[in-house]
């Protein structure tokens, strides 16, 4: 309700009636407000009553409801488990039947695809075994030539030994030296007792000189040859044990060298023998020998020059007889010039004899073919014209004459006379 304004005109220019009547109003509407409020509060408490009925009707229908439906559930659970077990075994069964008409093809399939495979294996399983079968054969032959090699290495070293213990012998190591000294004379062509000599003996002074070797050289020159095979220190120095007396047996083999050097030069086999030059071959039979020797002293070569020595190992000397045997090679063609001259000359003149005597019998040839031509031409002019009327006269011969030909003319003359050099070949 609004406030009432006393102090508003109309209020002040009613009255008193106004205001009974106003209050009058007020009191009719208090009555009417009090009883409408007893009448909502009574509603008020009709509704609280109705909304717990509301409430209680509420808690039991949903208690009946949720009964029906948990009953409801339950049973269209089980039917729907029912017909969710159906239908999975139903699509379980079909599922393994196609599963099991797949594994099947899968299996073929897989079966195609490891077969080749399987036959590759057992290919490759037997080949393997010949494999290893062929291996086992190969090992046991190499194990078995292994042994051999063994047995031949055992061998070789035994026979080194025997070797190496036969040219510590002084005699032996000569021989050896003169049989390689032979052999590369062979080689390089030098035939024996044609261009060389073996342990030629010549009296000195006093002495009797004996070179291994003589190689005589074109224009009546010789070489002489003296070998040497220093040895014993080598040997050592081969077989020591450490460095030190390796180093010491290499020393003492150069000294044994260079002694050698002293002693050959000392025979002055230059002055026995006249046609030899001023110096003489010292022949090493081994290259190896002569260069352990010059790795410990360095000047031999330049010290046995001076003394007129020449160091000579197999590879030296197999050239230097080669170039002997050239040297031959070329004197025998200058020996042989001559002779070839002369030959070469009586062979010019019996042909120049020969082509004269054929040129006769051409012009001797020329005359007679002349004569038969003549004659040809004598018989086709006089005698076949008669011998063909007999012909035209009605004689039947067996065979016809045939027509007769001329040659042809006289060849050329191949060489002219030689006058005087030709009569006196004749003369010959």
């Amino acid at each position: 309700m609004n406030a009432i304004d006393w102090n508003s005109p109309l209020i002040q220019f009613g009255g008193p009636a106004l205001l009974l009547g106003l209050a009058l109003g007020a009191l009719i509407a208090w009555l009417i407000a009090g009883r409408r409020q007893a009448r909502l509060e009574t509603l008020l408490s009709n509704e609280e009553a109705l909304g717990r009925e509301r409430q209680m009707a509420f808690e039991a229908a949903r208690a009946q409801l949720t009964n029906a439906f948990s009953d409801l559930a339950n049973k269209s659970l089980q039917s729907n488990s029912e017909n969710f077990l159906r239908l999975a075994e139903q699509n379980l069964g079909a599922q393994q039947e196609r599963a099991r008409r797949d594994l099947g093809e899968r299996e073929k399939a897989i079966e195609n695809l490891v077969k080749p495979l399987k036959e590759s294996l057992q290919a490759s399983q037997k080949q393997i075994s010949e494999l290893e079968k062929i291996r086992s054969e190969a090992y046991g032959g190499i194990k078995s030539q292994l042994e051999a090699m063994q047995q031949g290495q055992l061998s070789l070293a035994q026979e080194t030994q025997n070797l190496v213990k036969a040219l510590r012998r002084p005699e032996v190591r000569g021989r050896w030296g003169e049989i390689t000294l032979r052999r590369l004379v062979e080689l390089a062509g030098m035939v024996e007792h044609c261009d060389f000599q073996e342990q030629v003996h010549s009296v000195g002074e006093g002495q009797v000189i004996r070179p291994d070797m003589i190689v005589h050289m074109p224009n009546k020159r010789d070489l002489v040859v003296d070998v040497k095979t220093p040895l014993d220190a080598y040997l050592e120095a081969v077989e020591a044990k450490d460095d030190s007396q390796r180093r010491l047996g290499l020393q003492r083999h150069a000294r044994n060298v260079r002694e050698h050097i002293r002693t050959l030069s000392s025979k002055a086999y230059w002055s026995q023998f006249s046609n030899s030059p001023e110096f003489v071959i010292l022949f090493i039979p081994g290259d190896q020998f002569l260069s352990a020797a010059l790795n410990e002293d360095p000047d031999l070569i330049e010290s046995a020059l001076s003394q007129q020595i020449i160091l000579a190992t197999p590879t030296s000397f197999v050239a230097l007889l080669k170039a002997v045997a050239y040297g031959w090679r070329q004197l025998a063609l200058a020996d042989n010039a001559q002779e070839i001259r002369v030959l070469a000359e009586d062979l010019y003149g019996r042909l120049a004899t020969f082509v004269t005597h054929m040129n006769k019998v051409g012009r001797q040839l020329a005359s007679s073919v002349e004569n038969y031509n003549r004659a040809v031409g004598s018989l086709e002019r006089k005698v076949l014209p008669g011998a063909r009327k007999f012909v035209e006269l009605g004689v039947h011969p067996k065979k016809e004459v045939e027509k007769a030909e001329t040659l042809d003319p006289v060849p050329r003359t191949m060489i002219e006379p030689l006058g005087d050099e030709e009569e006196t070949q004749e003369k010959h």
